[in-house]
């Protein structure tokens, strides 16, 4: 059996390591929180509501149980932010500042030319008059 604190799962879905219906444990094992933590956040919204039962049971309800599917393998979770790691700056610091200042110049011609062809009143009028015949 995997530990209780290394468990992540890829969607939210009621634990077998639980202890009361699985669903604190489940939501804390995908979001990758300390299971007596979560359960302790659970109980306090639970104590300080009039209603906090009500979703802890809908929940329970309707929560699906846990599968081995649902378990993400062990070191193998998924990325959310790009890697910097895997950036090679040193291809990035071929170009000269000639070559960068080129490229600037021919990026900022191509972006005016759209403008102008965008914008062009006259162009606008004539595409107008000729779609009205």
């Amino acid at each position: 059996m995997v530990e209780q604190n290394k468990v992540r799962t890829y969607r939210w879905t009621r634990s077998p390591r639980g202890s009361v219906f699985g669903v604190a444990t489940g939501f804390a094992e995908w979001r990758g929180l300390s299971p007596g933590f979560t359960r302790l956040i659970f109980l306090a919204l639970v104590c300080c509501s009039g209603l906090g039962v009500v979703p802890y049971l809908v929940l329970a309800l309707f929560l699906p149980e846990q599968t081995e599917a649902d378990i993400i393998p062990q070191g193998s979770y998924r990325k959310r932010r790009r890697d910097y790691q895997d950036v090679n700056y040193e291809d990035v610091n071929e170009k000269s500042t000639e070559d960068l200042k080129r490229e600037y110049e021919e990026l900022k011609k191509k972006v005016e030319k759209m403008e102008s062809d965008m914008f062009d009143r006259e162009r606008d009028w004539d595409n107008r008059f000729r779609e009205g015949k």
